[in-house]
């Protein structure tokens, strides 16, 4: 909203200083800061409102050290980081940037799908919460409407190589502020960057050559189909992650300021050109969204590092994860994922795997085995004696590490 009063200062009465709404970079920081500020500031509130009403975390007893002392712990923190990333993208955001659009439809739709689940576990006294294929059909009706509107929508376009022809319109459209229309370059597309290949992108449609002229139609049929597959990855992951304190708001953190980096140089004509990756029109917007992003978390974590004041509870984790993957598929670096949220994927391993092999086991000798102490990954580290300050730490490096290499791809090509 400031961002159009901006606007019309600064056009109607050239309203000094008005300008700077214009620059990118600007509306980023501004974002970031108001985001970073919002969440320390609304967090103390939301933090009193939650212990005045007695909303603490039930805790199991599962033997890990500390255990016992979280007992009480306000929950549904993820609210506050909800609030601070909506209202300064609200402020600062061109509302009706088609990616800036979807971002915020994510964050509401998968922080109320959260929220339900807290409120019958806190309010209800129903550990179980929201029943699992609850959980999965709306985060499968969230991938049907993101990959259904980049699918539909004429906004969503890329153009593949940026060359001497096309070089004044793109120019325009990373400079100028206004909606201008894509060059002849810029098309409807299923392709997404691959790592490590130069000059190489891989294009759904291309499995499907078989198919003919019905090729493009099935690419992006399967495109819908992992977009669904990827937010309930992430979404999932993100869940899993959450158990010890600032673990899964730092982790996110880190990922979001490496999805910052990649959405910049992919809505940016001279740096997609020199990092020979695919130019994204209009995608610039998704910075500013970034940047409220990793303000919220950050701020979340002045309450959430140990010992916790306040856990996000699924309000927070299942948004975290699935806007990690909406964000990774609007810019298409969704085959970077692997790589950039690799403490997600472990956690959802290591369940999957303990799940599996106990299973097999007990069916097979009777018994019951384990690979892990206990699952997801952070706990087998807890029962081994490690401190969980110690264990958030390191999953905070590997975090940064994963991060940078993920950037580092776009170069190593």
């Amino acid at each position: 909203m400031l961002y159009y009063l901006f606007r019309y200062l600064e056009s109607a009465f050239n309203f000094p200083g008005a300008g700077l709404f214009n620059y990118i970079s600007f509306r980023a920081a501004i974002t970031l800061i108001t985001s970073l500020f919002l969440s320390m500031i609304v967090g103390k509130r939301i933090i009193k409102y939650l212990q005045k009403k007695q909303i603490g975390e039930e805790i199991r007893a599962l033997g890990l050290a500390g255990q016992d002392s979280k007992k009480g712990t306000p929950t549904m923190g993820g609210i506050i980081i909800l609030v601070a990333i909506l209202v300064p993208c609200l402020l600062f955001g061109r509302l009706g940037n088609i990616y800036l659009q979807l971002m915020l439809f994510t964050t509401v739709w998968l922080g109320m799908l959260g929220f339900c689940d807290d409120y019958i576990k806190v309010f209800k006294k129903n550990k179980e919460g929201i029943p699992g294929k609850a959980k999965l059909a709306g985060q499968i009706v969230l991938g049907l409407i993101v990959g259904c509107t980049l699918f539909f929508s004429p906004a969503s376009v890329v153009v593949e190589q940026v060359n001497d022809g096309n070089r004044e319109v793109l120019e325009q459209i990373d400079t100028n502020i206004d909606d201008i229309s894509p060059s002849a370059k810029a098309i409807k597309s299923t392709q997404t960057t691959i790592p490590f290949f130069s000059g190489h992108n891989l294009d759904y449609a291309d499995i499907f050559a078989f198919a003919g002229e019905h090729a493009e139609l099935l690419a992006w049929i399967f495109f819908i189909l992992l977009t669904i597959f990827i937010v309930m990855a992430t979404s999932n992951g993100a869940n899993l992650t959450d158990g010890l304190d600032g673990l899964a708001a730092g982790t996110s953190s880190i990922i979001g300021v490496a999805l910052a980096v990649l959405a910049y140089v992919s809505s940016h004509v001279f740096f997609a050109d020199y990092l020979d990756i695919m130019f994204i029109p209009y995608s610039q917007e998704l910075v500013v969204y970034a940047a409220a992003f990793i303000g919220a978390t950050v701020g979340f974590l002045w309450y959430n590092t140990f010992p916790a004041q306040v856990f996000m509870g699924d309000t927070g984790s299942l948004a975290l994860g699935g806007i990690i993957g909406v964000f990774a598929i609007l810019i298409h670096k969704e085959l970077l994922l692997p790589i950039l949220c690799g403490i997600f994927l472990m956690e959802n391993l290591s369940v999957i795997l303990q799940t599996t092999y106990f299973k097999y086991t007990r069916k097979k000798y009777g018994e019951g085995r384990r690979i892990f102490l206990m699952a997801p990954l952070h706990h087998h580290f807890q029962k081994k004696g490690l401190h969980e300050v110690k264990i958030v730490t390191r999953f905070w490096i590997i975090g940064i590490a994963l991060a940078i290499f993920t950037i580092l791809t776009l170069k190593i090509r």
